[in-house]
């Protein structure tokens, strides 16, 4: 109640009352077993519900990464607090001052011209977008309880900057705060492995020439004669590779030795969660539109339902068409995103 209704009723004595909770609340928790953990949701992470997440405007995860410049700091600087040698850190502002400056910026009302409404509204239309796109591993779905973070957040920053009116740019710092703090935040980068040979320079494109002498090796093919019979082995030629020279070879001596196949390396390639799910669902949405076309002409008699399906060429073709504007005239990232639809589309 206090946070969404901004008041707290009380029960007393037969009495009720109702007071105003017009305060900021700064919460904090901590992760189950003391550690946060980047493949579960910060939901699972903190076990609080969904309708409490979406009551809080911003979220930041503080994660205690091992790094030995920060730990050395931070045991440098407990050491000289319990030695009593740590120096006193002149802050640029006085605390009198700090209080003054707070007490001005409460006063003001910043109102919303037409401008930044606009610009509030296109950036709450493409949350919504991002919301409605799959990405499920938000801590909580975007309603218009976000809108009103967005325009609190506003007008915060315009009394930040002890100004009357609230301009655009502080309106996008904003939207760049919320979405920062409910995409990003638990969302990891997805990873792709890459198999190819080692020998060989990769199942992708290895030009090296020597496929077809590994094959031919591989299949266990022999020299034969002019005849095309293979000649028989002379038990009185001198082996080389005999272990025993005292008798003729034996059977599995005289099978041709195959080449041991190389190993598989992997390779991997990372892309960001946010770039997987726009080409997954790009092509997802694609797919359903021909399909629910070629429904929708068969039931007219128009069709037989077979232009509902593409070749995997077909729609990584397709894909590239409509990423013309984000890949340019480059070569290098017409072949990235060539690459990463395979990828995406082969997991």
């Amino acid at each position: 109640e206090a946070m969404e209704q901004q008041t707290i009723s009380l029960t007393k004595a037969g009495i009720t009352a109702t007071l105003n909770a017009r305060a900021s609340i700064l919460a904090a928790a901590n992760p189950i077993h003391g550690r946060y953990d980047r493949s579960k949701t910060l939901r699972a992470n903190v076990q609080l519900s969904a309708p409490i997440l979406s009551r809080f405007d911003l979220f930041f995860v503080v994660l205690d990464e091992c790094d030995d410049v920060a730990d050395y700091n931070v045991a440098k600087h407990i050491l000289d607090v319990h030695r009593c040698d740590e120096t006193r850190v002149k802050p640029p502002f006085e605390q009198d001052e700090m209080l003054r400056y707070i007490r001005f910026a409460r006063t003001l009302s910043p109102r919303i011209p037409e401008e930044s409404r606009r610009v509030i509204v296109d950036c709450y239309r493409k949350l919504r977008q991002g919301d409605t796109m799959g990405r499920s591993r938000t801590a909580y779905r975007i309603t218009v309880r976000q809108l009103e973070s967005l325009i609190r957040l506003s007008e915060a920053l315009a009394r930040l900057h002890c100004a009357d009116i609230v301009k655009p740019q502080w309106v996008r710092e904003a939207f760049r705060l919320l979405r920062q703090s409910i995409v990003h935040v638990e969302t990891e980068d997805i990873t792709f492995h890459e198999e190819f040979d080692g020998e060989e320079g990769g199942e992708m494109g290895g030009d090296d020439g020597d496929e077809g002498v590994a094959g031919s090796d591989e299949a266990g093919m022999m020299d034969t004669d002019d005849s095309g019979i293979p000649p028989l082995p002379d038990p009185y030629a001198p082996q080389d590779n005999l272990g025993d020279a005292d008798g003729p070879p034996s059977v599995e001596e005289q099978q041709p030795k195959r080449k041991k196949k190389s190993k598989k390396k992997k390779k991997k390639t990372q892309i960001t969660f946010e770039q997987y799910e726009s080409i997954s669902n790009a092509l997802a949405t694609y797919l359903r539109s021909r399909e629910s076309d070629a429904a929708r002409a068969e039931d007219e008699g128009e069709g037989d339902g077979s232009a509902a399906y593409l070749t995997w060429g077909q729609l990584v073709e397709w894909h590239l068409e409509q990423s013309e504007d984000s890949i340019g005239d480059s070569l290098d990232e017409l072949s990235r995103m060539r690459k990463l639809t395979n990828l995406v589309i082969r997991r």
